[in-house]
């Protein structure tokens, strides 16, 4: 298979991993694989071509993305769990790189990129954002950290799923580091919409006046302008379209948090979003669009 051309396994096909691998599958021979019959028969559907394990999905691929939930998943994917025989790290071909698309932390991504360096693999550190819209799209924001050669081999893949690429290191853990920074400003800053919405609420102004006020001034932001019309649904019935769940910030909150600690930084006003978050996730919203937070503030909103 040409170098521009990859032969490409998508491990993982849920909300991002799908419309990716049906973006990629556009170009590129691409092999899917979740766990989930269900979300299988979605990318078959799709055109998506699929595979019965993760170990077939990557075997002679040059290229393998890893849409996985947590730094857990991804280490029980790539060296196998304590009950079962292993992961996909044995059946890589020497030479191929596996990109990593999900935030999962910094702690930890120099170690598994060794370890994947031992079998002649590289690890891509490409952690993305923009949603499953802009990810069937190739409109999606990717930070990278990666070596040069690891950035050569999966470039045709990312070029196909980012509108914007910036390669912010050289190495596996630079792409996280960036992403924590980046999942800090936007959890406060949902955080921050939540807040000044409700209390626009509370003091009986026009909801959809003061959104669109708040908008064409210096207030404004992208994730007031995003989630707020959404925040605007949160006490509909069945509330907003779920485009990025709550308990994904509960997650990357968390990641900031211990990266802050590590680095022996305060981080206050992350701390205090992160709570938010939590407050939602105990009041079962984790399921909900990350926007349904300012229902914590506002339990019985208005009529």
């Amino acid at each position: 298979m040409s170098t521009s051309t990859p032969t490409t396994a998508v491990i993982g096909l849920g909300a991002m991993g799908l419309p990716m691998a049906t973006r990629l599958a556009s170009a590129l021979p691409v092999r899917g694989y979740d766990i989930s019959a269900a979300r299988l028969e979605l990318a078959a559907r799709a055109g998506v071509t699929t595979a019965g394990s993760a170990a077939d999905a990557v075997r002679g691929a040059q290229v393998v993305l890893v849409a996985v939930r947590n730094a857990a998943q991804l280490d029980a994917l790539l060296f196998g769990g304590a009950d079962d025989d292993g992961g996909i790290a044995d059946h890589l071909d020497a030479g191929s790189a596996v990109v990593l698309t999900s935030t999962v932390g910094t702690d930890g991504i120099a170690e598994l990129a060794a370890r994947l360096a031992e079998r002649d693999v590289d690890l891509v550190d490409a952690p993305l954002s923009g949603g499953p819209a802009r990810a069937g799209a190739g409109d999606l924001l990717v930070v990278v950290g990666a070596t040069e050669r690891a950035r050569a081999t999966a470039a045709p893949v990312l070029d196909l799923l980012a509108s914007t690429l910036t390669v912010v290191g050289d190495a596996p853990g630079d792409g996280q580091a960036l992403k924590t920074v980046n999942q800090l400003l936007c959890g406060v800053h949902i955080a921050a919409a939540a807040e000044a919405l409700a209390l626009a609420d509370a003091l009986g102004l026009d909801r959809e006046r003061t959104l669109e006020a708040l908008n064409a001034g210096a207030a404004g932001s992208f994730m007031l302008g995003n989630r707020g019309p959404r925040m605007l649904q949160a006490h509909d019935d069945g509330g907003a379209e779920v485009l990025s769940r709550l308990d994904i910030f509960v997650k990357d909150l968390g990641i900031v948090g211990d990266a802050a600690r590590r680095a022996h930084l305060a981080a206050p006003v992350a701390a205090a979003a992160e709570q938010l978050f939590l407050l939602g996730e105990a009041a079962g919203l984790g399921e909900s669009d990350d926007s349904a937070v300012i229902r914590v503030l506002t339990p019985q909103r208005r009529s």
